[in-house]
């Protein structure tokens, strides 16, 4: 008989109620408890309920069968506020999953959309649904927002995304070429940038800028700096990075809003590689998650290991976190530049500055001395322990500063003689108090990573002239986290 794909009818409830369960304890019995999914699910999907879903005027349903038996289905929803059809549901029993009946009823529900008049489809998937999310960003969504969504007593991350209808996908346009390891991510780096000058106006006018930028040095108490006065960064440096920017403007990072030239690597099947058009390194590139999703380096630590190897000894991988430094705060990202620009990466090597305070299994974990600013070294030779060590370390943290958000940290990542070494700043605030000042008493240094590791990035010509080492220490100061509280995270992670 094969696939049959037809509309939902009443007495389809029991089948319907069966899929959804199972579905839910399948995809989400790992990260929500099962009293709580029984609990939403006895409120939202009893037979009086499901009644109600067939009787609205707004709401549709088709039925997946394979050989005669009910697979899965798919519900479908038209929001007349927001003028925008829905999928709220897209169920299957997990042993019909992977036989085609998904993408039979993915088809038939675009068609239907189409036929509708629907200019896009939306849908949402809870975060830690990985499956899923891959899935639904191969037939082409695109996931532009992050709500908490709660079943029960716990609250998940929920991303809500659309489809264009009728046309190539988003990541099809932008994907330049995908790494597969057959080619060094190095190597496609280089190309990706060539071609990128050749038919991005906007990015190669960033690299002429560049070779006008000046610098200078400047040798404080303990350790160096160099000024950079670039004023294409002007618009990086005065980002206005609080909540309320962020809901209102159009999110740079998400596919959807790159400008009509830029492509990028596919890497991971979750982020795309993308050249940095305000770029302050002879190669500048932004590692953007595919998914409009919180900046947070807790649950992404992996692949910001995996890529410090992948890239190897002549990269760097940075981070700034969403309080101190990430001009898209809403958007997961890293970035990465050649390794050897920035004088922190010359001084943590000198052993006489380095004082270890804990061992990790092939390496440890240090407290880098006189450099005008918290710094900690973490190294090893594994790559899972390095990670975990440093969740380890932003949980403690959180427990000596009594919050629940990511820490304010900037973390440099660098691959050499076959270790994983995490240098990282712990802070206290952004940008310092001379930032905010009016007039000629303003200054406009907005410390991220790259400024945190000695390369104080200034786009207005007076500050690049004015600046002195007894300025920059103070900076350093304002803006960075006692040594006394690291003392502390140490003895909570005994």
């Amino acid at each position: 008989m094969g696939i049959i794909i037809r509309a939902w009818q009443k007495s389809d409830l029991t089948s319907i109620r069966n899929i959804t369960w199972q579905s839910w304890i399948s995809a989400y019995s790992s990260f929500i408890p099962e009293s709580d999914l029984k609990s939403y699910f006895d409120i939202h999907y009893t037979e009086v309920a499901l009644h109600h879903m067939l009787d609205d005027p707004f709401m549709y349903g088709f039925i997946g069968e394979m050989d005669g038996h009910i697979a899965g289905y798919a519900r479908l929803f038209f929001n007349q506020g927001e003028n925008r059809l829905y999928i709220p549901s897209f169920y299957f029993l997990p042993e019909f999953q992977g036989q085609g009946i998904g993408t039979m009823l993915m088809e038939s529900v675009e068609a239907f959309a189409i036929k509708k008049g629907a200019p896009e489809l939306w849908i949402g998937v809870m975060l830690k649904n990985k499956k899923a999310l891959n899935l639904y960003r191969k037939v082409g969504f695109l996931f532009v927002r992050e709500e908490p969504f709660t079943m029960g007593k716990t609250t998940v991350s929920h991303l809500i995304g659309y489809k264009k209808l009728g046309k190539n996908t988003f990541l099809n346009e932008k994907s330049y070429a995908i790494y597969d390891e057959r080619r060094s991510l190095p190597e496609l780096y280089i190309e990706l940038l060539s071609n990128q000058k050749k038919d991005w106006h906007e990015l190669r006018e960033g690299y002429e800028s560049l070779k006008h930028t000046r610098e200078r040095a400047l040798s404080c108490r303990g350790f160096n700096v160099r000024l950079q006065y670039n004023p294409r960064r002007i618009k990086s440096s005065m980002a206005e990075v609080d909540k309320k920017n962020m809901t209102e403007r159009q999110c740079f990072l998400c596919l959807d809003h790159l400008p009509q030239s830029q492509q990028g690597i596919l890497y991971r099947n979750d982020y795309l590689i993308l050249c940095n058009p305000m770029p302050v390194f002879s190669a500048h590139f932004t590692i953007s998650h595919l998914d409009h999703r919180h900046q947070e380096i807790d649950e992404s630590i992996d692949t910001f290991l995996a890529l410090m190897e992948e890239l190897g000894p002549s990269w760097m991988v940075l981070y700034n976190g969403p309080r101190c430094g990430a001009s898209a705060p809403d958007h997961l990202h890293f970035q990465t530049a050649p390794s050897g620009q920035m004088p922190i990466e010359k001084e943590i090597q000198e052993e006489k500055r380095l004082t270890l305070m804990t061992q990790v299994d092939g390496g440890g974990l240090y407290h880098a001395k006189k450099l005008g600013r918290e710094v900690i070294l973490l190294e090893g030779d594994d790559p899972s322990i390095v990670g975990s060590a440093f969740k380890g370390f932003l949980n403690g943290l959180k427990m000596v500063l009594h919050i629940d958000e990511e820490p304010m940290v900037n973390v440099i990542g660098l691959y050499q003689e076959n270790k994983w070494r995490l240098v990282f700043f712990l802070r206290r605030k952004h940008r310092p108090n001379a930032f905010f000042k009016e007039g000629d008493e303003r200054m406009v240094v907005s410390p991220g990573v790259i400024d945190m590791g000695g390369l104080l990035i200034t786009p207005v010509e007076r500050d690049f002239n004015r600046l002195d080492t007894l300025a920059v220490e103070s900076i350093y100061r304002e803006v960075s986290l006692e040594g006394e509280v690291v003392k502390k995270v140490i003895d909570t992670m005994g």
